[in-house]
């Protein structure tokens, strides 16, 4: 793997640290505000400043993924943007990747935000760059198939293509059955959903075709 980023994806992993960091420092407040949460009627809630009223805002649906939960969970999203932002980055060009970044960020967010309303009832907030980041994996496997790839705890090199559909079904089963709770699991696959929504407009294969092809 290079050092030598390109830009988008320097820059988006620059931005997730320091974000980061300012929540150390901010607390509940950029929660409060940046974090994604559910559709409705805003509630209130006890924050380290007092009593605040709390709720959905629209640019939510793309703040969120600059939140972490963690060292581990930052750690892991920044891993799988250093492992596959530049690749698809080099591959897309920087516009395309910035696009396609931020769109797979917010099919991810209206797919938590749907499970949320619809099934679980429930009212907490969403944050991490995993919806993207799966985005970026599908990318990678739609691209590069035959490439190899491998889990960090399963150190077993096979095609990305199988990677990618194996890490799909874990997430289907796992956001199915409520495993790992509190894992955004359908956010990872509304994230895949929309980049390969994303490559297959560019492709040409949709009803509504691009301007011009950018992909075989």
């Amino acid at each position: 793997m290079s050092l030598d980023l390109p830009p988008v994806t320097r820059n988006l992993l620059i931005a997730n640290v320091v974000v980061f960091l300012l929540q150390q420092v901010a607390g509940d407040t950029l929660l409060q505000y940046f974090a994604l949460w559910p559709w409705g009627p805003d509630q209130i809630a006890q924050a380290s400043q007092g009593l605040v009223s709390i709720g959905f805002r629209p640019w939510q649906v793309v703040t969120y993924a600059f939140m972490h939960g963690g060292v581990t969970h930052i750690l892991f999203n920044m891993i799988g943007l250093y492992m596959f932002g530049g690749a698809i980055e080099h591959t897309f060009g920087s516009r395309n990747f910035f696009i396609y970044y931020f769109v797979c960020a917010i099919v991810a967010a209206v797919a938590q935000l749907i499970v949320v309303q619809w099934f679980t009832h429930g009212f907490y907030p969403t944050i991490g760059a995993s919806g993207a980041i799966f985005g970026l994996l599908l990318a990678f496997g739609m691209m590069y198939p035959h490439e190899k790839v491998m889990l960090i705890l399963l150190p077993v090199p096979m095609p990305a293509w199988l990677f990618v559909t194996g890490y799909a079904v874990v997430e289907l089963v796992m956001g199915v059955t409520g495993t790992q709770a509190g894992v955004a699991h359908f956010a990872h696959l509304g994230g895949m959903l929309g980049g390969y929504v994303m490559i297959e407009y560019w492709r040409g294969k949709l009803p509504l075709k691009p301007k011009r092809r950018l992909m075989r």
